[in-house]
């Protein structure tokens, strides 16, 4: 729900806050906070303070990030770190630690469809629950209440929720990020991996166009056989275009890539050995994103959302210079 920037005042806003900028706008971070360190070595400066203000915030809200807190700091000398800063008369806003424990976070799960990916199937078969089946999971988003229709993705079969226990105890609703098990009224086919979904549910694909951040010190490239883990459902995937790459300087796309590197955000299409139900993760961040694991060695490769993720970019202007 935040991330905090820090930037080192004698520099100013380098590549790497801009990166960092571009990765929070990418995971739709509601808020930022810039914590401009070692004011110390700058004499305290309010010009130097408002100067990188100014560029960061600017650069943020051309990402899509519209909620930017700039906040003067040294962590050496403790200066607005917990206490006001003697040295900083000149500004008049909260302290760190005091923007972190007033800004609002958090959103009311009840304004998004009810997700919930099944992790466990429970039958114990005894004498006690011979006919007994459950669904154990975390409720990814939204609400379930006893008598909701819902789906179960990626079959498409559609029931009723029949009954909700937690903590060994049956309840009425249950809301994210609980973890809970779900009974349905109809005895249907649902396994690990499957999405119970009330609402407006996704259709569920093979094909996946995704905006990605490149984690891992091997390349992505196109053409490579990876994992895709997607909430509790793990499947083989195939790399079958890399479709640009995003310069985080200028926000343009640098068509014809060949491959990813650490650190890279690009654009990829990927093509699933089952079908997924991904939601848009500008819609649902829980159910949109996903990671590409190496099959080899099982290391994190890359993460993925689902969809575009800057309303921004730019094409570039032209340069003259079956797995599954």
């Amino acid at each position: 729900e935040l991330a905090i920037v820090l930037v080192d005042a004698r520099n100013g806003v380098v590549e790497q806050t801009r990166r960092h900028a571009a990765v929070a706008a990418l995971l739709r971070v509601p808020h930022v906070v810039l914590a401009v360190n070692k004011m110390d070595l700058v004499d305290y400066a309010e010009p130097v303070f408002a100067a990188i203000a100014e560029e960061f915030t600017a650069y943020a809200a051309s990402l899509g990030v519209r909620d930017v807190v700039s906040v003067p700091i040294s962590a050496l000398a403790g200066d607005n770190v917990v206490e006001p800063s003697a040295h900083m008369d000149w500004y008049g806003g909260p302290t760190l630690l005091e923007h972190l424990e007033t800004v609002p976070v958090g959103s009311d799960p009840g304004r998004q469809p009810a997700r919930f990916p099944v992790q466990y199937v429970i039958r114990p078969q005894t004498e006690e629950h011979p006919d007994y089946r459950g669904y154990a999971g975390q409720l990814a988003s939204g609400v379930l209440r006893v008598g909701d229709p819902v789906t179960v993705l990626p079959s498409g079969h559609t029931t009723t929720v029949a009954g909700i226990d937690a903590l060994g105890r049956e309840t009425d609703i249950a809301w994210a990020p609980q973890s809970v098990t779900v009974r349905l009224a109809e005895d249907i086919d649902v396994s690990r991996g499957d999405l119970i979904a009330a609402g407006a549910v996704p259709a569920p694909t093979k094909d996946i166009e995704a905006t990605v951040c490149h984690l891992g010190e091997r390349p992505l490239r196109t053409g490579d056989k990876v994992l895709l883990k997607h909430t509790t459902r793990t499947v083989r995937a195939l790399v079958r275009e890399i479709s640009y790459r995003i310069d985080v300087e200028t926000l343009e796309q640098r068509g014809e890539a060949t491959e990813l590197n650490v650190n890279d955000i690009g654009h990829v299409v990927l093509r699933t050995a089952e079908p997924l139900a991904l939601d848009d993760y500008t819609d649902n961040r829980r159910t949109g994103s996903f990671l590409l694991i190496d099959p080899a060695d099982g290391a994190t490769l890359t993460a993925g959302m689902a969809g575009e993720a800057f309303d921004t970019v730019r094409t570039a202007e032209p340069d003259e210079e079956d797995w599954v």
